[in-house]
């Protein structure tokens, strides 16, 4: 058995996913101001805002004096124009709104097996954190999906500043729960930016996997997690 005494958890697509894609999100607000876009067009002009606005201002644009509201401001009023959108004024409130709403259990739900795993794991006497690349809301949406009240910290990139694979966000991370790495392990589902980059620090990691996802090689099934309920007897078996 692994003598572990911190587990630290990756959020988004692993705790927590989207209720929809966010093209269907954005449609319906554009909707609801009487403008008609394909939720298909505003997924892809996303996907380019976004990515664009993370090259030119990686973590939420936190060493360029920007604040994580602006930023994702920014993302939201390009992703509309980028599909066609002018209208300055619309712009403005669509961005505001949508920014707002995704701070709400609105668009977020729990991934199955969530609550009960982090149950689970409490009362075996695991102290619990997050480790998540998400900007400053994420308390609110921890609070609201009901979540919060699991980890005694909650680390975000910006916070931190700086984000997943680098190995200074898990060190800050173990700082803050007062163990040394060999007594911590971390889940989530991203290979490079969770499982690979957690042990490069020297701590445990397990990876969540769905199932048809493409498999890493260097990954041991025994740190292969099917789903969330698994992990208590992959800890108890390592």
């Amino acid at each position: 058995m692994l003598r572990l005494r911190l587990l630290t958890w990756d959020v988004k697509d692993t705790l927590l996913r989207l209720r929809q894609p966010v093209g269907e999100s954005y449609a319906a607000e554009a909707r609801a101001h009487g403008v008609r876009v394909q939720p298909e067009t505003l997924g892809q002009s996303f996907r380019e805002a976004y990515g664009a606005q993370s090259r030119r201002f990686p973590n939420y644009g936190r060493g360029w004096g920007l604040s994580s509201r602006q930023w994702w401001l920014h993302v939201v009023e390009q992703t509309f124009r980028l599909s066609g959108v002018r209208e300055d004024r619309v712009l403005t409130l669509m961005a505001e709104n949508l920014y707002r709403d995704f701070c709400s259990a609105r668009n977020w739900e729990v991934l199955p097996g969530a609550v009960e795993t982090l149950s689970r794991c409490r009362q075996r006497g695991f102290r619990m954190g997050v480790v998540s690349n998400f900007d400053n809301r994420l308390e609110n949406v921890l609070r609201q999906c009901n979540l919060r009240h699991h980890f005694e910290f909650v680390l975000t990139s910006e916070d931190a500043g700086f984000a997943k694979p680098d190995g200074r966000i898990f060190e800050k991370a173990l700082r803050l729960g007062g163990v040394p790495p060999e007594q911590a392990a971390h889940i989530g589902d991203d290979y490079t930016r969770d499982y690979r980059a957690a042990r490069t620090v020297g701590m445990h990691s397990f990876l969540l996997r769905a199932a048809g996802q493409d498999k890493e090689p260097e990954v041991p099934p025994e740190h292969v997690l099917p789903a969330l309920d698994h992990l208590l007897a992959l800890i108890e078996r390592g």
